[in-house]
């Protein structure tokens, strides 16, 4: 059963919402405890890692900014994004969380490479850019061998707040989407492709879908 892999689609849910679930499945999770992949769209938001500096916030406007858990700087999520939070067992797969990194950042460039994409990673900067632009961020969280947090892969948004930062702590980056160069058009589109990737790369041997989170954590 610890090969059992469950896809949860959230579809478009609030960031505090699905964190405060990912800090309790993981406070709470044993040896049993079946890994996860859950996919969403978040409300516009902007969030802000464990090392991110507030001169990365240039002029966020009406957009909130929540300090979370995660490694890295500033992002922005927004509908027609394509985020994955991974609460996987890292110690019981066997994986570092350098090889979860790479991992994570392979299935994206696999993925984007069936459309045609050439995508790629950078050892010093996290994350996956096409032509030095970045169309997918990365930041994780591992807390007692088991990780959250995850990927977001800009699919079809408005790209426009990303210019209201500094996104993930470099100047002048350059943000792009899937849509805009042949890729997936669709979140539903990028969530398929992406995990048909992570569950060969996981080497999974079952797969299980459900919808919504089991708990209302917030309450």
């Amino acid at each position: 059963m610890n090969n059992t892999l469950i896809i949860r689609q959230l579809n478009q849910l609030d960031y505090t919402t699905v964190w405060h679930a990912m800090q309790h499945i993981t406070d709470h999770r044993d040896e049993g405890t079946l890994d996860e992949l859950w996919l969403v769209e978040h409300p516009p938001v902007f969030t802000q890692g464990q090392a991110g500096k507030e001169e990365h916030l240039l002029a966020t406007g009406d957009i909130p900014v929540v300090k979370v858990d995660r490694g890295g700087q500033v992002t922005y999520h927004g509908p027609g994004q394509q985020v994955i939070y991974f609460l996987i067992n890292i110690k019981r797969r066997k994986l570092g969380v350098r090889q979860l990194v790479t991992l994570i950042e392979n299935g994206i460039v696999n993925a984007l490479g069936k459309f045609g994409i050439d995508a790629y990673a950078k050892a010093d900067a996290p994350g996956v850019y096409v032509d030095e632009r970045k169309v997918a961020s990365l930041g994780l969280r591992v807390r007692k061998g088991c990780s959250f947090h995850g990927l977001a892969l800009n699919v079809n948004m408005d790209l426009e707040p990303f210019l209201r930062i500094n996104p993930c702590g470099y100047a002048g980056m350059e943000m792009i989407q899937t849509a805009d160069i042949n890729g997936p058009a669709s979140v539903e589109q990028a969530g398929k492709a992406l995990v048909e990737e992570f569950v060969a790369l996981f080497e999974v041997e079952h797969v299980e879908h459900k919808e919504g989170l089991d708990v209302n954590y917030d309450s």
